[in-house]
């Protein structure tokens, strides 16, 4: 499914384009500032970015700039948004190397039918690429060059996404978050023996060591979505999140590293599950101030899966029911979990 981001600062606009290419079939982001737009940029690749010319704090084409200065989205394909009286503008951003532009008003073919066209040119330059898409939520799964990788040990799967969510490390360290009831010198080999297993499932340059400290290659890119979904709890948190949006975080998230045992995994699992009960809190209370209380309470219900002892969620889930006339409202408010029922 392509992926697509929208800039502009008209809601009204973000929502219509994102109708309209979600019903094409486009997974789509958008973001109401630029300089937002650059931070997710940072974890979120996109196959295609949209952008309006005029825009207050930074101008399309001021942002078309600065997403071409990095190295890795100097390729990306690139499309204006513009009206008649911004032609100027649109000749100066096909000279800063946009690639497209859509003239507003637009009709929803006008849309697809460019954004069509521009990514079937994208995808006969981007097959020779080779990005990393790495899934740590909900499963564990790298994906290089195109095809899944058949990993020698499902340790060397784990020293990988361990390197990937500290950076930097040594062999020390890295050995006694993996192996943490092993002695040194039994846990020092088992890193060592591990991290060739890690080499030979990707390649030998994979992880690059300087002064005894190592760290993935920094020419992987990966696409990492323990990234992207904290990025995205950020912005939540900010309040730059509708409630639809926030439904759709909701859905990113998922078990951590799916059958690992060790401490920093426990670590990254708390993290995770304390940012998905505060986007599950936003999108309850966003659902509640739009009326619509079923929604709150499946909000509600998930957050409790997660934290069975959250006061505020049972007093929003009993309340929640309460309004719809739900006779769990009842069991709510006596702290009984039913979560064998669909609220939905």
């Amino acid at each position: 499914m392509p992926r697509i981001l929208v800039v502009d600062d008209d809601a009204a606009i973000l929502k219509l384009i994102s109708v309209i290419l979600t019903r094409a079939g486009h997974e789509v982001r958008t973001s109401g500032h630029p300089l937002e737009a650059l931070d997710l940029l940072q974890v979120f690749t996109p196959d295609l970015l949209i952008s309006d010319v005029v825009m207050p704090y930074m101008t399309g084409l001021e942002f078309l700039e600065k997403v071409r200065e990095h190295e890795k989205l100097s390729a990306l394909p690139f499309m204006l948004l513009s009206s008649h009286a911004e032609r100027d503008d649109v000749r100066r951003g096909m000279n800063l190397g946009a690639d497209d532009y859509v003239p507003k008003p637009f009709t929803p073919q006008d849309l697809t039918t460019a954004v069509d066209a521009r990514l079937r040119r994208a995808g006969l330059t981007r097959q020779g690429e080779s990005g990393m898409a790495v899934r740590g939520l909900g499963t564990a799964q790298v994906v290089w060059k195109g095809m899944p990788v058949s990993w020698v040990s499902r340790k060397a799967l784990e020293l990988f996404f361990y390197l990937l969510e500290h950076k930097e490390v040594t062999s020390w360290e890295a050995a006694e978050a993996l192996w943490p009831e092993k002695d040194e010198a039994r846990a020092s080999s088992l890193f060592h023996t591990t991290l060739h297993r890690l080499r030979r499932s990707l390649s030998n340059e994979a992880v690059v060591s300087t002064n005894r400290r190592y760290a993935l290659a920094p020419d992987l890119h990966p696409d990492y979505d323990v990234t992207r979904f904290e990025l995205l709890a950020a912005q939540a948190e900010q309040g730059s999140l509708g409630l639809e949006e926030l439904r759709e975080l909701s859905g990113l998230y998922g078990h951590f590293l799916p059958g690992a045992d060790s401490p920093w995994v426990d670590d990254v699992r708390t993290r995770l599950e304390q940012k998905q009960l505060g986007v599950l809190g936003l999108a309850a209370q966003a659902a509640t101030q739009a009326g619509r209380a079923r929604d709150a309470a499946a909000f509600h219900q998930r957050a409790l899966a997660i934290d069975p002892l959250s006061e505020p969620d049972w007093q929003g889930l009993a309340r929640a029911l309460g309004t719809i006339g739900d006779p769990r409202a009842r069991l709510a408010a006596q702290r009984e979990a039913w979560w064998a029922v669909d609220l939905h």
